[in-house]
């Protein structure tokens, strides 16, 4: 052969082989994946399914979906947990084979049926979707143990699938039932009746055993919680909306038994040891009943719900809350928090004053229209919605009960005024339906207490004095603690007073001071500057006593040290020195409309005052 024959055939070879490279490679379809193996399903549209488990002693499982709703109706109706069944639903839907065995293959094994577990499967698992019903059987393991056989119905031959299905069949009706304790928010109810019937003198809800039952009931104004029986109370809304939290995250530990002829007295159930029902007004809707705990296992108890034969165990812990006292149900504030309040007024002897809030949210103290600060507002509104129950002293008492208590007169009344209501309401000892009145009194058999009771109740309560004491005694000591209104640039000069010598200096301009005419000493300019600047800036720490009668009491004398400041507008702010406050600060006084103000000014700073200002060395 010729080498121009052998260049041409060797050049044809290429182009054949180049064409069977690229087109063969790529330009032919990849053969198709894994096929479904039930191609069909779709699992919104399935409503039911039916599982027969393998074994003569176990029952048959089915579940119907009606409404969009999961419930089992084989072997016993109750209500389904909806995830279990759709997982396995979506795994099926989603299920491919990674091998097929044909019906021929199967043929040429006579024991084909006993080898890949059909004569014996795991379980039989019937799907209806409308006219659509598939029905598998589930075989035995692969050698490795990792895949599984599968048949379907009609088809002679078997598939090998992932054994990941068999997580999700179930072993008895128990793996699909709904471990919900009770669905609360499906519940429209507004009324709570908390039963205990623990043997005993005082049972675990602190209730006589003949009265072991408390009734709460929702107010439907506000949706907080109050005590309706044995008497009619403000109740603990916080406590409760944490039982009922805890309520709804209880879930079904293990279902003991459905038999309806079940010896209930040995669980605790007959009578229950607890029973939690609830009601819409008179209309009952739920029973929970629990009882002791296996003996096997302290943690848990034994439940069931009323008209129900199941019984089965809960945690325990989740339930402690309502085997409480009674007066743990109760609200332990004197003062729940509560709409915004327009005003208070604070009566103590014949002493009155009020602070007001006006329009713009802002607040007036009343006689005398000056501004109060906002947050000693804030701090009392706190300290009254704060202010602990410590004993709860009598639940009825009428009016010749209440000079033993110190409350008639009250040592002092705060009345709250809600609604926008006119301060002219709070002059006269007439309370209105939008005014309530706290009282205080000292009683002669809890020296560590105070006795308290509200407006609108029969109830006298105790709370600590220490509580007490942070009260304020009126509201003018709410009164704004902003001592100046000017900044130490508008200072012109500083005058010093005491014991009858007199020291004055000039401030000339930024970090400079001189001395007046007549006086003399060291000035430091940046010393004096910093303190002039912090007195300006500070504020009163707590308004102590108004008036002249309170300056002896707090260590003011006529020769008293003060330090004046003159403004460059010839407007004068004086501060007087007084003697050391039992919190280690040192008194001061101001005088406002006319009248001295006694306030506790910050220690730091008046040991500034003592240092650097030349005639504090003199006092």
């Amino acid at each position: 052969m010729s080498s121009k024959k052998t260049i041409l055939w060797l050049t044809v070879a290429a182009l054949l082989f180049s064409f069977i490279f690229f087109y063969q490679r790529h330009v032919r379809p990849l053969p198709p994946g894994p096929a479904k193996v039930l191609p069909e399903l779709r699992t919104e549209l399935v409503t039911s399914v039916l599982i027969r488990p393998f074994g003569p002693a176990q029952l048959q499982i089915r579940a119907d979906r009606t409404n969009g709703v999961w419930r089992l109706s084989q072997p016993l109706s109750y209500p389904a947990q909806p995830d279990r069944v759709q997982k396995l639903l979506e795994f099926l839907q989603q299920l491919k084979s990674v091998q097929y065995i044909s019906a021929s293959e199967l043929r040429t094994n006579a024991n084909a049926d006993e080898e890949y577990g059909f004569a014996s499967p795991q379980a039989t698992v019937v799907i209806q979707q409308g006219a659509y019903v598939p029905r598998l059987r589930v075989g035995a393991l692969t050698n490795p143990g990792d895949q599984v056989f599968l048949q379907l119905e009609g088809d002679l031959g078997a598939y090998v699938i992932d054994a990941e299905l068999l997580k999700y069949l179930p072993g008895s009706a128990n793996d699909w039932r709904d471990t919900s304790l009770v669905n609360l928010d499906e519940l429209s109810f507004d009324r709570i009746a908390v039963t205990n019937n623990t043997k005993g003198d005082v049972n675990r809800a602190g209730l006589p055993a003949s009265t072991s039952t408390l009734v709460l009931q929702r107010e439907s104004t506000n949706g907080v919680w109050r005590m309706a029986w044995p008497l009619d109370a403000r109740a603990n809304h916080a406590w409760i909306e944490k039982g009922l939290r805890k309520l709804r995250e209880i879930r079904i530990r293990e279902f003991v038994s459905d038999d309806p002829k079940a010896d209930l007295e040995p669980l605790g159930l007959s009578p229950a040891e607890l029973d939690l029902g609830f009601a819409r007004g008179t209309n009952g809707l739920v029973l929970l009943q629990f009882g002791r705990s296996p003996t096997n296992d302290p943690s848990r108890i034994y439940a069931r719900r009323g008209g129900s034969a199941g019984v089965f165990t809960v945690d325990k812990e989740l339930l402690l809350g309502w085997c409480a006292l009674l007066n743990d149900f109760r609200d332990p504030h004197l003062l729940s928090s509560a709409e915004p309040l327009d005003s208070i007024e604070i009566v103590r002897g014949e002493e009155r004053s009020t602070v007001e809030r006006r329009p713009d949210d802002t607040w007036k103290i009343l006689p005398g229209d000056f501004s109060a600060d906002a947050t000693l507002v804030a701090g009392l509104l706190s300290s009254l919605t704060n202010l602990p129950v410590a004993k709860f002293v009598n639940d009825v008492v009428n009016a010749a009960d209440l000079p033993g208590y110190g409350l008639a007169p009250p040592l002092m009344r705060v009345v709250l005024t809600l609604g926008g209501a006119a301060s002219s309401m709070l002059t006269t000892n007439t309370l209105t339906t939008n005014t309530l009145a706290l009282d205080f009194g000292l009683g002669t058999n809890m020296p560590d207490k105070v006795f308290a009771k509200r407006s609108d109740e029969s109830i006298v309560y105790a709370i600590l004095t220490n509580d007490f004491v942070r009260l304020p005694s009126a509201t003018w000591s709410l009164r704004d603690r902003t001592l100046c209104h000017f900044s130490k640039d508008d200072v012109a000069s500083v005058t010093l007073r005491c014991h009858g010598k007199v020291c004055q200096m000039i401030h000339k301009g930024p970090l400079s001071w001189s001395f007046a005419q007549g006086s003399q000493g060291i000035i430091n300019d940046g010393a004096i500057e910093e303190t002039i600047r912090g007195v300006v800036e500070t504020s009163a720490i707590v308004w102590a006593a108004r008036g002249q009668e309170s300056r002896k009491a707090y260590g003011f004398t006529d020769d008293g040290y003060h330090v004046t400041l003159e403004l460059k507008k010839g407007e004068k702010f004086d501060l007087e020195f007084g003697g050391q406050a039992p919190s280690g600060n040192v008194y001061a006084a101001v005088v406002l409309e006319g009248e001295p103000w006694i306030m506790e000014f910050p220690w730091l700073m008046y040991r500034d005052v003592a240092t650097y200002l030349p005639l504090a060395v003199n006092r």
